[in-house]
């Protein structure tokens, strides 16, 4: 490995083999970042598999002749890998976390609300036609009604006409169509703040991948201008090389008094100010999660209202309804009849024209089988393992990225061994200065 790494650290290959080693490299890590590429396009960026494979295949040629011939963008892309770990590769997987949750999470949500306004309209659908029916009831009792008055003991006491006139409305169709039309534009402006919706992340979620991907290059490139540039750059590690330094000249108590200030590059220990960094660097993270499961539970409790909605509809009832009525006719005497009823000693009492006595049942139904619901979307458990395996990803590089910044400089010094002695020389004759100072 340690020779492979050299091959491919060098600035030009010594020989053929190398060559052909350094090419076999190159070739294979090309590979794998187009077959990446492609699933980050497809996958998370939601294009087309044609232009993702397209892309895929252009960048990975570009790739493959900008390792082989460019020393230091080998140097650049070896530290981008690393880089991943700091601020911006945690900007890519936020975006990443986005995505997923706006092609898989939205439309869940979107889908059970049309569910629980399905339920409802079949509701308003039954229910209007079991009024329809009620109104049909009730032009059957005042007929039956009309026909008792005119049925009366006495012809003289008959009215002319007992009939009510009731308005009915007879083609129940209109109703049908304008709660059609209402549920048909409900549908309309759902499906289009769903595209609205959908397109405008998408399309905010692309532009940010591309800026966060660009900045990750330019980051990296940053880091090698600097540590290419100033020797005071990053340099306050203990190396081999300098402890190899120190030893020659007989310096070593340098190194130990100054323990304190500088770090050993494959140590675990963090300085102060790099913990305290990585609590500021975790509450943006924490925040994020805070909105991403407030996302998620507006899924659950969809799916739950959409659930219970389905299941109470189907278990409504049909509710009975009884129209009872009681009719009774009579009529008085007059003072005359009452006078001549009183000289033959007859008592005056009311003359029953009519009685009417009848019950009516009906049934208001709210639900039917014929009912076109769709049934609710459950969440997907596996949205949700990759989200939570991506926010454990992200809070681990809030603090690797110390050491991710320790790799990079490693693998700067690896490239660049001449400039890397020039820095460790810097050191030794910074810490010697300040040795003799105190």
């Amino acid at each position: 490995v340690a020779d492979l790494w050299w091959i491919y650290s060098k600035p030009i290959p010594a020989d053929g083999r190398e060559l052909w080693t350094l090419f076999l490299q190159c070739s294979c890590i090309t590979v794998v970042i187009g077959g990446l590429f492609y699933n980050w396009m497809f996958a998370s960026l939601d294009y087309s598999w044609h232009l993702s494979v397209a892309m895929a295949v252009s960048f990975s040629l570009l790739l493959l002749l900008t390792l082989l011939l460019v020393h230091p963008a080998r140097c650049v892309f070896s530290m981008i890998m690393p880089t991943l770990g700091t601020k911006q590769g945690r900007k890519l997987l936020l975006s990443t976390c986005i995505m997923i949750a706006v092609v898989n999470v939205t439309p869940n949500i979107i889908s059970n609300i049309k569910t629980i306004l399905q339920v409802i309209e079949c509701i308003c659908k039954n229910s209007s036609d079991s009024l329809l029916n009620s109104t049909a009831l009730l032009e059957k009792v005042s007929w039956e009604f009309g026909d008792a008055i005119q049925e009366t003991v006495h012809s003289i006491y008959k009215p002319m006409n007992g009939h009510f006139r009731f308005s009915l409305l007879q083609n129940s169709s209109l109703i049908y169509q304008k709660m059609h039309l209402a549920s048909e534009k409900i549908s309309r402006e759902f499906l289009s703040i769903e595209v609205l919706v959908k397109d405008s992340i998408r399309v905010a979620n692309r532009l940010a991948a591309g800026f966060f991907m660009l900045y990750l290059c330019f980051e990296s490139t940053w880091y090698l201008k600097n540590y290419l540039t100033n020797l005071r750059f990053d340099n306050f590690y203990i190396t081999k090389k300098l402890e190899r330094l120190a030893m020659d000249r007989k310096a070593a108590h340098l190194l130990v008094g100054s323990s304190k200030k500088l770090i050993r590059p494959t140590g675990l220990r963090l300085s102060w100010e790099e913990v305290v960094l990585c609590l500021v660097q975790a509450m943006p993270v924490t925040v994020a999660l805070m909105l991403m499961l407030v996302v998620v539970a507006m899924e659950h409790f969809s799916f739950s209202v959409a659930d219970t909605a389905v299941r109470r509809a189907a278990q409504f009832s049909v509710v009975p309804v009884t129209l009872s009525i009681k009719y009774k006719v009579s009529a008085g005497l007059s003072w005359i009849m009452s006078f001549i009823f009183k000289v033959f000693g007859r008592p005056s009492e009311e003359l029953l024209l009519g009685d009417f006595n009848r019950t009516y049942h009906h049934h208001l139904i709210f639900s039917s089988a014929h009912c076109r619901i769709s049934p609710p979307t459950p969440p997907n458990p596996s949205v949700l393992l990759v989200v939570g395996l991506l926010f454990c990803i992200l809070y681990a590089t809030v603090f690797l990225e110390t050491y991710a910044r320790r790799l990079c400089r490693k693998i700067a010094a690896s490239f660049f061994q001449s400039w890397e002695e020039e820095r460790v020389l810097y050191l030794y004759r910074k810490l010697s200065r300040r040795h003799r100072k105190e």
